[in-house]
């Protein structure tokens, strides 16, 4: 496992080490051994999964203290773009975000841990994408920005997503108060 550091501090990119021959592939998704090894001691606590055709989009999400969530994030099928925003107060990256592709091809891993608003867009059909949370969600604690807002200036490389209802009305950035 090779852990590599962002230019967001302690948001992470982990590839694993894949063994593929004629059969196919192996590889350890998670370890916990391994984790504490590069200093990541994580203990999770619940597994989501979700499948999404080509152009959805899922996101800027959260959790607010004291449901915060860390999330080891990877697809098992398909490919997504995924995205992460520091919503660190304090932080000297805070408003910043972070792309990573994640493809069922690269089996790359993203650590995104709490203080963090997370999305990803679909680039193919039938996606599944995969999430460890340190968490358990509470749905009090959600919370949102919105995903196409020009502080952040993402460039998502879609221009109409398909979104749940809650993601059309998340806040913009400047009227954001970070629990962070």
């Amino acid at each position: 496992m090779q852990i590599i550091h962002t230019p967001i501090k302690d948001l992470l990119i982990i590839q694993p080490q894949v063994f593929r021959d004629e059969r196919g592939y192996f590889f350890e998704s998670f370890n916990h051994s391994s984790f504490v090894e590069e200093g990541l001691d994580l203990h999770f606590v619940q597994d989501n999964e979700s499948k999404s055709q080509k152009g959805v989009l899922r996101g800027l999400h959260f959790q607010a203290p004291p449901f915060a969530q860390g999330k080891l994030v990877r697809v098992i099928k398909g490919a997504v773009m995924d995205v992460a925003v520091d919503i660190r107060k304090e932080s000297p990256t805070y408003g910043k975000h972070f792309i990573q592709l994640l493809n069922e091809e690269n089996k790359t891993m993203l650590w995104v841990p709490p203080g963090f608003a997370h999305g990803f867009v679909t680039l193919v059909d039938d996606t599944i994408f995969s999430y460890k949370c340190t968490n358990v969600y509470n749905k009090a604690s959600e919370g949102s920005v919105r995903w196409d807002d020009a502080d952040l200036n993402i460039v998502w490389g879609v221009t109409n997503p398909s979104l749940s209802d809650k993601d059309k009305v998340s806040p913009l950035f400047k009227d954001f108060i970070s629990p962070f």
